[in-house]
């Protein structure tokens, strides 16, 4: 399995962006990169990023490319070193919904729907689970903790069924689950990933190693954290080492 691309998030407050173009499709995104607090130059500047909005843009673009500048054409995934998301905003949470160009009129109707799903107080619940990092100084218990009572904080809304007052005060009384050296052993039942559990899907996010029996398909093995390693193994462990392992098999 491999990423069509890898999602970044990146800090353009003060820096020069290139736009190049008129209209509608360029006062869009100059709005945008205004809003991310870029400095909207033209092609003859400096800058490591430029967004092109022409009827005929692969002349301009190859000249950028030329230059070593990551380009954005407008409309034309083809030329397209990144493309632009549909965003949810509830800063400091941002949540970004991509196509690789592909649809962009899927990523808007993803993002009506998240943003009728997430809580408008979700930025301010990230601003306390920052603070917990006194209350859990070691990494791993945080992500852990943190996670878990995200995910009963953010289930109603997912649900359809939130309370719109936020609980953020139930943060202060964080714990996990998967506290010290733990294994958790699962049996799929099937190999698409949409099928696994709440419960698989929750151990996957958090887990600190993946340990998998041959025949586990890299969808599912896709589902865990991106940092966590996966290594073939028989058997589950003897010996778990430190924090979450989860490991997973195929039913026979």
């Amino acid at each position: 399995m491999t990423l069509h691309s890898l999602p970044i998030f990146v800090r353009l407050t003060g820096r020069p962006v290139m736009l190049i173009g008129d209209g509608e499709a360029a006062d869009a995104k100059r709005r945008l990169l205004e809003r991310a607090g870029a400095m909207v130059v033209g092609e003859d500047a400096q800058a490591a990023l430029a967004i092109v909005a022409l009827d005929d843009p692969q002349a301009t673009v190859a000249r950028l490319k030329a230059r070593g500048v990551l380009v954005n054409a407008v409309d034309r995934p083809d030329l397209c070193d990144f493309t632009l998301p549909a965003i949810v905003d509830r800063s400091p949470v941002i949540v970004a919904v991509g196509t690789g160009g592909v649809s962009a009129g899927l990523a808007a109707a993803l993002r009506q729907r998240l943003e009728i799903m997430l809580p408008t107080a979700l930025g301010e619940l990230a601003e306390k689970a920052q603070a917990l990092r006194v209350k859990f100084p070691d990494s791993r218990q945080r992500r852990a903790a943190i996670s878990e009572a995200l995910d009963d904080y953010l289930s109603p809304y997912l649900r359809g069924s939130g309370d719109p007052e936020p609980h953020v005060a139930s943060l202060a009384t964080l714990d996990s689950r998967f506290r010290g050296n733990t294994v958790v052993r699962f049996v799929l039942e099937s190999a698409d990933p949409d099928d696994l559990t709440l419960r698989q899907a929750r151990a996957l996010s958090q887990a600190d190693r993946v340990l998998h029996a041959p025949g586990v398909p890299p969808a599912i093995l896709d589902r865990a954290r991106a940092d966590a390693p996966r290594i073939v193994s028989l058997a589950p462990p003897v010996d778990p080492g430190v924090g979450l392992t989860v490991y997973l098999e195929m039913a026979r």
